[in-house]
């Protein structure tokens, strides 16, 4: 398995779960390759950690392009000495589908997890997942169409994360494990898990913490951080002084889901987490920002209007979007002020994404799991 980022190995691990309890003895499992925490948890072997991968944006990766090759040619050296009976690629394309493609022609059966978002952007990837993958597990149920009508095999197996957060949240039981008082509105605050994110988004969110702290001193914020490099990273932008004297931030280490759970309203960087506070049933506002150059090559090849995935998955503006020079504090501010003060909004939200919630909730670990030991049985057969 390669899996990047933390969103990533949450997702992974799911699957390395599943496949164990299809196993019934763990012991039957053995699993390799890049992975986080969360994986290493299920007994995953861990040769790098997938923070390696952390990497969003085209100006970016070409600064990181020698040290990901490296690592990539590396890895395909060991699998192929290894020969697993299938790898998985898990979200993270660009890394990813070159590499499979080099395991597929060694005879190697590859699945991909989490299909690369070719009905947003960049669909001419169809013709390099035909070429590099053996079968795909998708996590949306309008993806299928698009990889039948491709002729490639594409198994629906929902989304994992619809399966771990619970149908209806536990917002007191949160607030308690958090410290946090059950009277007062609380913003949590979400600039995303990777390096990058940090450096062009989590400022803009810090002087919107400013700007809402202004305007309502009684609220509190939280700002969960996803590892302890990003939690020094955070810490330090929250103590630069961009913040008035007595407001109340709490940045707390990982209990990323807690912090939803107790949130009367999220500011979130566009990405997984997205679709997280969606299935935790909580309005939001999603932003992001990255390197110019990125951004102007990107803006070039989408398709659709929205960025963030509740509003994908719902076709509408369920909740709003700035981008770029539009995440400003004040369009952020006042839109989460608006959701603060709309009671009604927030019922009309929660409606919408528990129909987003159910249609996205099939037992993913066991649907996976199933899809790839079907995959290992035929190639046994095959031989």
């Amino acid at each position: 398995m390669v899996a990047g980022e933390t969103s990533g190995d949450l997702l992974a691990a799911a699957v390395l779960g599943g496949l164990k309890h299809e196993l019934g003895d763990p012991t039957l499992l053995q699993a390799r390759g890049i992975g986080g925490p969360a994986m290493i948890e299920q007994g995953f072997d861990a040769w790098w950690h997938c923070e390696a991968l952390a990497v969003r944006g085209y100006a970016e990766v070409v600064r990181e392009y020698p040290r990901l090759r490296s690592m990539r040619t590396q890895l395909r050296d060991r699998l192929l000495q290894w020969r697993p009976e299938v790898f998985v690629g898990v979200d993270a394309p660009d890394f990813n589908l070159g590499l499979e493609r080099s395991l597929r022609q060694s005879g190697i059966k590859v699945a991909h997890f989490i299909g690369p978002s070719i009905w947003a952007w960049r669909g001419d990837r169809i013709d390099a997942i035909r070429q590099s993958v053996d079968h795909m597990l998708l996590v949306f149920p309008f993806e299928k169409k698009i990889y039948d009508d491709a002729g490639i095999a594409a198994t629906y197996v929902g989304h994992p994360l619809a399966d771990a957060i619970p149908l209806q949240a536990d917002v007191d039981g949160a607030r308690t494990r958090l410290g946090l008082p059950s009277g007062r509105q609380i913003v949590t605050v979400m600039p995303g898990s990777r390096g990058g994110e940090i450096t062009y988004i989590a400022p803009a969110f810090v002087r919107t913490i400013a700007w809402l702290a202004q305007r309502r001193p009684d609220l509190i914020f939280v700002v969960p951080a996803a590892t302890e490099r990003l939690f020094a990273r955070l810490r330090g932008l929250l103590a630069g002084g961009a913040l008035p004297e007595g407001i109340d931030c709490r940045l707390v280490m990982g209990h990323s889901h807690e912090a939803i759970a107790a949130a009367d309203a999220v500011l979130v960087a566009s990405g997984t987490a997205t679709l997280e506070v969606a299935l935790f049933r909580k309005p939001m506002v999603i932003a992001y920002k990255m390197a110019w150059a990125s951004y102007q090559i990107m803006r070039r090849m989408g398709y659709l209007p929205w960025i963030g995935l509740p509003n994908i998955l719902c076709k509408d503006w369920v909740v709003p979007e700035f981008v770029q020079a539009a995440a400003t504090p004040e369009a952020m501010g006042a839109a989460l002020l608006a959701q603060l003060d709309d009671p009604s909004l927030t019922a009309s939200l929660q409606a919408r994404f528990a129909e987003l919630h159910d249609s996205l909730r099939c037992d993913t670990a066991s649907r996976a799991a199933q899809a790839l030991l079907s995959m290992r049985e035929a190639r046994a057969s095959s031989r």
